[in-house]
C-alpha cells in the first residue's frame, strides 16, 4: 500500500505519468489537513452527530457544539473522502464512515484516531531527532492519561488483524500455555483461545500498560483463560519449558538487535519441545526500495519513537535460528498492509 496523489481525471493522470504535477506539495499539506479533518471530526463527535441524519451543517453544529460555518467546511472534506453524503443541503454519514468512524461499530478506528493526537506531538518533534539524534521515551514519558488513550488506540488497530491472526498462528496439538509477551489489550491472545478452546494465555506487559488494558481486555469475557502479568519481556524470568506459544507482537521495533536476539534465546528456553515463537510486526525489507513506502515510513516513526526500528523477515529468523529454533516460511498479513509473521518451531 502507497499513500499519495491519486488522480480523479484524465489530465491528472496525465500530468502524473509525465512529471508536471508537484507531488511534493500534495504529499505535505493535503495530507496534514486529510488527517487533522478525521482527528478532529472524531474529537469533536462529527460522525456519531451526522449517523442517523441527513442534518444541515447548522444542525450538526449544535449537537458537537462547534461553529456552523466551521463546521459546514469540515463536513465538506468527509464528503471528499467519502465518509459523509451530501444532498438538498444535507450530511449524512455513508456506510464506510459508518463501519470506520462510530465509537459502537464492531471494526471502528475511532479510538485510534483520537491517539493520533498523540502521535502528532510526537511527529512534530521529529527534526529535533533528525538533527540530534536523541530518540523520545514516549512510554516513559506518557501521563496516566496518555496511556489510557495508548492503549484504547492500540486495540482499534489490533481487533480488525487479531481474527487473521488467529488462523495463520500455529498451535501445537494440546497445546495449553500461551505467553503473549507485550500484548497489553490482549485482543489477539483472546481471538488464539477461542480459536483453540484448551488454551489458556499470560498477557505480559508494563504495568502502566495493563493499568488501562485491563479494562479492554475484560470486555472480552475471556475470564481466566486470558489474564494480564504485568513485569518486563527485558528481565522477566520466562521460565523454562514452559509455554506451548510464545506471541511477539509489536513489541521488536522498540528493541535493538541485541536486546531482540537475548530475547529470542529467553524465549526459546522457555518454550516446551514442538513449541512455537510467532513474531508479529511491521516488517522491512532488503532495503529501503523494496520496503515499499509504508516500510519506510514505518521505520522512521519507530527509530523515531523508540530504541530501534523495523525489522526484516530474515533479520528476525536470524533472531529465532540462532536462539536454536526452526525458522518458518515468512507470512504477509493480507489484513494489516506492512505486517507480517516470521514463525518457528522449537
Amino acid at each position: 500500500m502507497k499513500i499519495g496523489p491519486i488522480p480523479e481525471n484524465l489530465a491528472e493522470r496525465l500530468a502524473l505519468a509525465l512529471g508536471l504535477a508537484p507531488v511534493p506539495l500534495a504529499e505535505t499539506l493535503p495530507t496534514l489537513l486529510l488527517a487533522r479533518s478525521l482527528m478532529a471530526s472524531a474529537r469533536f463527535g462529527l460522525f456519531q452527530a451526522i449517523d442517523g441524519g441527513p442534518l444541515t451543517a447548522e444542525e450538526a453544529a449544535v449537537r458537537c457544539g462547534t461553529h456552523p460555518r466551521a463546521t459546514r467546511v469540515l463536513l465538506d472534506t468527509l464528503v471528499s473522502l467519502g465518509y459523509a453524503g451530501f444532498a438538498d443541503g444535507r450530511y449524512d454519514l455513508t456506510a464506510n464512515g459508518r463501519k470506520w468512524l462510530l465509537p459502537d461499530s464492531p471494526q471502528s478506528v475511532h479510538q485510534s484516531l483520537l491517539y493520533r493526537y498523540l502521535e502528532w506531538d510526537w511527529i512534530a518533534r521529529l527534526d529535533d531527532f533528525v538533527r540530534t539524534g536523541e530518540v523520545l521515551d514516549i512510554h516513559g514519558e506518557m501521563t496516566s492519561d496518555q496511556w489510557a488513550l495508548y492503549q484504547r488506540g492500540m486495540a482499534d488497530v489490533a481487533r480488525f488483524g487479531a481474527p487473521e491472526m488467529a488462523q495463520r498462528i500455529p498451535v501445537p496439538a494440546g497445546a495449553r500455555d500461551l505467553l503473549d509477551i507485550g500484548g497489553s489489550h490482549g485482543l489477539i491472545s483472546a481471538a488464539l483461545c477461542r480459536k483453540h478452546p484448551g488454551l489458556r494465555a499470560v498477557v505480559l506487559d508494563l504495568p502502566s500498560a495493563v493499568a488501562h488494558a485491563a479494562a479492554i481486555l475484560a470486555r472480552e469475557g475471556m475470564g481466566d483463560r486470558v489474564v494480564h502479568r504485568p513485569g518486563n519481556a527485558l528481565t522477566d524470568d520466562l521460565g523454562t519449558g514452559t509455554w506451548d506459544v510464545v506471541l511477539l507482537s509489536n513489541l521488536a521495533h522498540h528493541f535493538d538487535d541485541a536486546a531482540n536476539r537475548e530475547l529470542a534465546r529467553r524465549i526459546a528456553r522457555a518454550l516446551r519441545p514442538g513449541g512455537v515463537f510467532a513474531i508479529v510486526e511491521i516488517f522491512r525489507r532488503g532495503s529501503p526500495k523494496e520496503g515499499g513506502q509504508l516500510g519506510a515510513l514505518f521505520d522512521l516513526y519507530f527509530a523515531l519513537t523508540s530504541e530501534s526500528g523495523t525489522w526484516s523477515f530474515a533479520e528476525m529468523a536470524s533472531w529465532q535460528r540462532e536462539a536454536g529454533l526452526r525458522p518458518r516460511k515468512p507470512v504477509r498479513l493480507r489484513i494489516s498492509p506492512g505486517f507480517g509473521l516470521q514463525v518457528a518451531v522449537k
